[in-house]
């Protein structure tokens, strides 16, 4: 058994959990999470699964809706001595998920914070991408709505390296096709879904290849995804059309930021007037 947490009882441990295949669930976590008197789960009904064949401790719900209203309890339950275990529903706490508040207040309150490091859906995605590696930019999910989503890709369009994103996989036709329309069609990028699980699935190809493949195979659009896409070789390059739309249609009305827009681009006026709805969505 590791002694570790009996010789630093009263400390906040975060500690990461599978992200699909429960064997992934190293012997050092479960020690801890056996031994805390708390565990601090963004979902205690998920993270059950983790006690199917042992005894679970107390469990206490912790998720984005509630954290600043269960500070105050768990920091007091630290401060009396109790040893807390931080996990998410699945991989490493806070990457993505809630907990930065918990920790930040532990920290504050001159409370011991430990690591038990494991699984995490980005790094395992980037592992497995083929893309370079040695400098990369996490992402996260990207905005729900459109308009907002294809600006914040339009801003990182000109990023020189790998780029790792969240994704619900029903939404993946949505955001390949903006992805590619913001990055370009040509750029290199792989779809891992549902990592450790049955159906995982590892694809690398061009946007393009990605967002067409997906959008005719409903299986790929179910569970949960990560999209790790190739940075900009040429920042500083031409400039994109959804970039010039988006400075064009600051100074001028639509139809008028369509007509330069299609002169400017080669484009049809027909595509640059769709591009402009679609900025105005």
């Amino acid at each position: 058994m590791n002694d570790s947490i009996q010789t630093d009882p009263a400390a906040l441990w975060v500690v990461a959990t599978p992200i699909g295949n429960l064997g992934d669930m190293s012997p050092r976590a479960l020690d801890v999470l056996q031994q805390v008197k708390v565990v601090a789960a963004e979902d205690t009904r998920t993270s059950r699964r983790l006690f199917a064949e042992r005894p679970a401790p107390e469990m206490i719900s912790l998720h984005e809706h509630n954290e600043s209203a269960q500070l105050d309890r768990l920091i007091e339950r630290l401060s009396a001595g109790d040893s807390v275990a931080l996990i998410s529903d699945a991989g490493t706490p806070l990457v993505s998920d809630p907990g930065y508040r918990l920790v930040a207040a532990a920290h504050g309150a001159g409370i011991p914070v430990r690591t038990v490091p494991g699984p995490c859906a980005a790094i395992a995605a980037l592992s497995v991408a083929g893309l370079p590696s040695d400098r990369f930019h996490f992402e996260g999910f990207l905005p729900a709505r459109a308009g907002q989503r294809r600006t914040r890709l339009d801003n990182l369009a000109d990023m020189d390296v790998t780029l790792i994103f969240y994704a619900p996989a029903r939404d993946l036709p949505e955001i390949l096709g903006d992805m590619s329309a913001a990055f370009g069609e040509d750029r290199l990028a792989t779809l891992a879904r549902e990592l450790t699980k049955w159906h995982e699935t590892v694809r690398r190809a061009r946007l393009a290849e990605l967002a067409g493949w997906v959008g005719s195979d409903p299986d790929q659009q179910r569970g949960e995804a990560v999209v790790v896409v190739a940075g900009n070789a040429a920042p500083g390059g031409p400039v994109r059309p959804r970039a010039l739309l988006r400075e064009l249609a600051r100074e001028l009305p639509p139809s008028r930021a369509a007509k330069v827009l299609a002169r400017l681009t080669g484009m049809s006026r027909r595509e640059a007037w769709a591009l402009v709805e679609q900025n105005d969505s």
